[in-house]
């Protein structure tokens, strides 16, 4: 694509982009970053100018990436807007996922067009980000005159994607927060249930790897609802009725997480079609009833 792109925000997803991007051959000509060491890392691997002040890589750019905190998003965009730094034909992306692009409406006054595009992925480092970058998954959303931008964009960096609603993106996010943030909550969980039987964390996290990456294998493979396994699964009553009993004695502070969660699980099983509605229901009655027993106590 012979556009120049601008970044503004060269912190781990800016970076990651600005390097595999010009490694596709897109022509990065600036980079601003409130971090001058930022700045010039990015610089230093991407070989292009660094400037001191964001209106002059928007002045620079017809693809302008903003790729600050999600916080900071809008006070850019209206930084820019402001002293008229944003150009008529320009398009306007950020990739955040909690954010759409309204955050960026102010740039539509001035002729541009805006765009948000969101990599389903977690970026712990620099260096992982551009590895992960390609094979992600992204979704798109904004302007549907900038859509064509956007996919060139996202095949180029390896992805795929798909379009959604700007009003839809808070409960996209929370999908996507759900499967990354609370994957770690439920893998936490599952440590201190072992910690409660006197196994020391540690080893209790190593010994639960093999199970996580084997249940993540399934789920890549055979998908879900039939990667579910276990007593919900097989319709086990009576092992579920023991782990309360056990939790009760042993761990009782983890029991309403423990019921939630297997309240959820029977409507899978029987998604799976392991089980059928009335077994759900029994399950689901033994879990509403310890919770309405929490509740109480509470």
């Amino acid at each position: 694509m012979d556009k120049r792109i601008g970044i503004i925000g060269a912190g781990v997803v800016g970076t990651a982009v600005g390097v595999v991007l010009k490694n596709k051959g897109y022509e990065i000509t600036s980079v601003y970053d409130i971090k001058f060491e930022s700045t010039k890392e990015l610089v230093e691997r991407i070989g292009c100018t660094a400037f001191t002040s964001p209106q002059e890589v928007s002045r620079s750019a017809d693809i302008l990436f903003i790729t600050t905190t999600d916080t900071a998003i809008e006070g850019v965009i209206d930084s820019l807007a402001d002293i008229g730094a944003i150009n008529a034909g320009q398009i306007v992306v950020h990739m955040s996922g909690a954010q759409s692009s309204e955050i960026l409406d102010r740039a539509e006054d001035f002729g541009a067009q805006v765009l948000s595009v969101h990599p389903l992925q977690s970026f712990a480092s620099v260096e992982r980000a551009i590895d992960n970058l390609p094979g992600s998954i992204f979704s798109i959303e904004g302007d549907r005159e900038a859509y064509d931008t956007a996919v060139c964009i996202v095949e180029s960096l390896g992805g795929e994607y798909f379009f959604i609603d700007r009003k839809a993106k808070p409960l996209y996010h929370a999908g996507a927060c759900v499967v990354s943030n609370y994957l770690v909550t439920i893998i936490d969980f599952g440590i201190k249930l072992l910690e409660s039987t006197g196994i020391p964390r540690q080893i209790a996290s190593r010994a639960l790897l093999p199970l996580i990456n084997g249940t993540v294998n399934n789920i890549e493979n055979i998908g879900i609802p039939k990667a579910l396994t276990g007593p919900i699964s097989r319709g086990d009553l009576s092992t579920i009725l023991k782990h309360l009993d056990c939790l009760q004695e042993m761990a009782p502070e983890l029991m309403k997480l423990y019921s939630w969660l297997g309240f959820y699980t029977a409507q899978i099983a029987v998604e799976k079609g392991t089980i059928n509605q009335q077994s759900m229901e029994e399950f689901q009655q033994v879990f509403m009833k310890k919770l309405s027993q929490i509740a109480s106590a509470s």
